[in-house]
């Protein structure tokens, strides 16, 4: 009895690759559908996870146990103020490992010249600053210094990363000079940016005792920093209203600044839902496309089919060679698609200054994807180009 032919996978894949062979550039243009799709979903979720990687690097050097108080507003409606005694109270907290402050001076702008006039403020602030206010906050100098217990007597002044771009300053020099409160205050010192105390980036900080000899303070903070130790973190939360103002705790506001980058991976989350889902689509036009070119294929190559199976080659043959087919067109496409999302969210990230982070399961799983893809696209045709009677194939058009 003689044994049923078979095909050994090395002669499967060399049939399957005789349609691409033939028809590179249908070939090539059906691969870059399933490619586009691949890369698509590789890029939503490389970028996502480098900025991602990149937050949970911001939090890990900064901490998560900075508590932010400010005042809130009073049972009328107006602006509360906390008492000139709340970082000494705050500090008495036993888990508290440091505290400092920062005040608003409403009615005094920093220009760049006494020629400017006084309603061109440029949006910026200025702040009356603790000496230990960089050690709290993990505020961190470009250049120059902050100020000290002398400066901070004296018209010396800090400007944040974006104000002093405003203002045309990139380092302190004995005529780097800023016109505030009506006198000249010469830059020692300019911040890069804070992620947790953004406030600053735009603000001019003067010294405590400064700001009440000359600028008209009367020393009640508006913002005081906490650090805690991190297993106390929500237990000193919980009584920072009452410590830093007994009489009036509902009118105090804490705030945990971490949060905010907490509250944007939410986001960025979210948001990679929806482009994967766009992904998605991209990779089912692909398969659609896939799919097309197998019918059109079939349709082509019927002579080529009712000569095969005239030579001895069975229905199971046939079916072989178009879901090979099928598969290296999808396997073409989701290589070159994993290796162009790949570049493409490196590229990305090296631009941001974020780590370059690609998920080995979004590879994967792309990968798998359009093996899958090329296997469901391959299906109809092959079962069609199977069904055809080798007589009716040999004398087709």
């Amino acid at each position: 009895m003689t044994a049923p032919s078979r095909l050994l996978p090395a002669d499967i894949a060399r049939v399957g690759a005789v349609g691409l062979r033939t028809r590179p550039l249908r070939a090539a243009l059906s691969a870059l559908g399933i490619a586009i799709g691949i890369a698509a979903m590789i890029c939503v979720v490389g970028v996502a996870s480098s900025s991602r990687e990149s937050v949970n690097r911001q939090l890990a050097a900064l901490g998560t146990n900075l508590l932010r108080v400010t005042p809130g507003q009073t049972l009328l409606g107006d602006q509360a103020h906390l008492p000139a005694s709340a970082v000494a109270m705050i500090g008495r907290i036993p888990p508290v490992t440091s505290v400092t402050a920062a005040a608003a001076l409403p009615a005094i702008h920093a220009y760049r010249n006494d020629h400017i006039p006084s309603y061109e403020t440029g949006t910026l602030s200025v702040l009356a600053a603790r000496t230990d206010l960089p050690g709290t906050v993990g505020a961190h100098l470009a250049s120059g210094a902050f100020l000290n217990a002398a400066t901070a007597r004296y018209p010396a002044v800090v400007l944040g990363a974006t104000a002093a771009k405003r203002l045309g300053i990139s380092r302190p020099s004995p005529t780097a000079q800023v016109w505030l409160g009506g006198q000249w205050f010469t830059v020692v010192g300019v911040l890069r940016p804070v992620p947790l105390a953004p406030e600053l980036d735009s603000a001019a900080l003067v010294g405590w005792p400064e700001a009440i000899s000359h600028l008209r303070f009367t020393g009640h903070p508006t913002t005081v920093y906490t650090r805690t130790r991190d297993d106390a973190v929500t237990a000193v939360q919980a009584i920072l209203a009452a410590t830093a103002n007994p009489q009036n705790p509902n009118e105090v506001d804490v705030s945990r600044p971490s949060d905010a980058l907490t509250a944007k991976q939410a986001i960025d989350t979210t948001l990679t839902a929806l482009l994967l889902g766009l992904g998605a689509v991209a990779l089912l036009v692909g398969g659609v496309g896939v799919a097309n070119t197998m019918v059109i294929s079939v349709l082509e190559r019927r002579p080529e089919i009712g000569l095969r199976r005239s030579l001895g080659a069975t229905r199971g043959h046939i079916r072989l060679q178009f879901l090979a087919e099928s598969l290296l067109l999808s396997a073409l496409g989701g290589l070159g698609g994993a290796l162009l999302g790949i570049a493409v969210t490196t590229g990305y990230a090296t631009y941001q200054h974020w780590p370059a982070v690609v998920p080995l399961w979004a590879t994967t799983g792309g990968l798998l994807a359009t093996l899958i893809i090329g296997v469901t696209a391959g299906i109809y045709p092959a079962w069609r180009a199977a069904r055809l009677p080798p007589t009716a194939a040999l004398t087709a058009p």
